[in-house]
């Protein structure tokens, strides 16, 4: 009974976690390459979710809409810059600040309302689901979301590859690797971190966009947590594919850090643990991933020292 229920719940942490393989792509882009903690994703995912879902249910095509609230969220990013870079407020404050006004600002686009729902058959799911004579359901629900959120990482992926070889990507990596060293080089921090914190944003929104489209409906606190689930792909993915790698092995690590957080999420759940408790096991995941190599420089230290002293005798 357990394996049966495991096996049919699956496709449904594939394919959320294929959803949140976006935004941890975002938040990769300001964690890892511009050493940026930036806590804006907690509120513009949900801004690109009300965004979508809300032009949705206006009757606005919705690839379109996802894309609209791409923009949506990257407008937020582009705040968090600003309030860093002109206003020198700390990252971390600056983030805190765009994300509770973004609460209000949530609500507003919702019309006042907590939740809105659209019907199936608008929303991009139920349209791919009607093309293929599929049911917008059950299983067929999650493989039609598989299916767009690989699409959307394809293109992702190969966007952030080339990208981040560019001389503008190339100057962001710059500005998180040694800010000092690259404001010598002539290189415009500032205008490095908008683009970043858009870029990282605007994916954040793009997933919330996919959420809403996912589960016909956008709430205003469908973000509760986000920066965890994105900072749990990361380390996962690091941990499993390693951090000297090609860039664009380390953006698939990334999604299968996704993958591989969700699918635990998934297991937890069939053994019985209550949905309350999931917030828990998320920080045990990633105080043990990012625990896990410091235990292991200590230990091959310890083996090197007992190694030097075994050949001193």
């Amino acid at each position: 009974m357990f394996f049966e229920s495991l096996l049919n719940a699956i496709p449904g942490g594939i394919a959320l976690g294929l959803i949140w393989a976006i935004l941890a792509l975002g938040v990769y882009i300001t964690y890892r390459l511009l050493d940026f903690a930036d806590l804006t994703v907690d509120g513009s995912l949900a801004t690109g979710g009300c965004v979508a879902i809300v032009l949705t249910v206006e009757g606005i095509n919705p690839i379109l809409a996802m894309i609209v609230a791409f923009f949506a969220g990257a407008a937020a990013g582009v705040v968090t810059a600003l309030l860093n870079t002109k206003l020198k407020i700390p990252a971390i404050l600056s983030g805190i600040l765009t994300m509770s006004a973004l609460y209000s600002v949530n609500k507003r686009i919702l019309g006042g309302r907590a939740n809105v729902s659209s019907a199936a058959a608008e929303t991009l799911v139920g349209r791919v689901a009607n093309l293929l004579n599929m049911d917008y359901r059950g299983l067929d629900k999650n493989l039609i979301s598989i299916m767009i959120c690989i699409v959307i990482l394809a293109i992702l992926v190969g966007f952030l590859y080339w990208f981040f070889g560019t001389e503008k990507g190339s100057a962001i990596r710059a500005t998180g690797n040694n800010k000092v060293m690259a404001t010598a080089q002539g290189i415009n921090t500032d205008r490095c971190k908008i683009i970043a914190l858009a870029l990282s944003n605007g994916l954040a929104a793009l997933s919330g966009a996919m959420i809403s489209q996912h589960n016909f409906s956008a709430d205003v606190n469908m973000a509760s947590g986000t920066i965890v689930i994105g900072l749990a792909s990361i380390v996962i993915g690091e941990l499993i594919f390693g951090e000297k790698l090609s860039f664009w092995i380390k953006l698939v690590g990334v999604i299968v850090g996704s993958l591989i957080y969700r699918l635990i999420f998934v297991v937890a759940v069939q053994l019985g643990l209550k949905t309350d408790d999931l917030k828990l096991i998320a920080s045990i995941i990633i105080v043990i991933a990012l625990c896990l190599p410091t235990i292991k420089n200590k230990i091959f230290a310890l083996k090197s020292k007992g190694g030097k002293a075994n050949a001193g005798a």
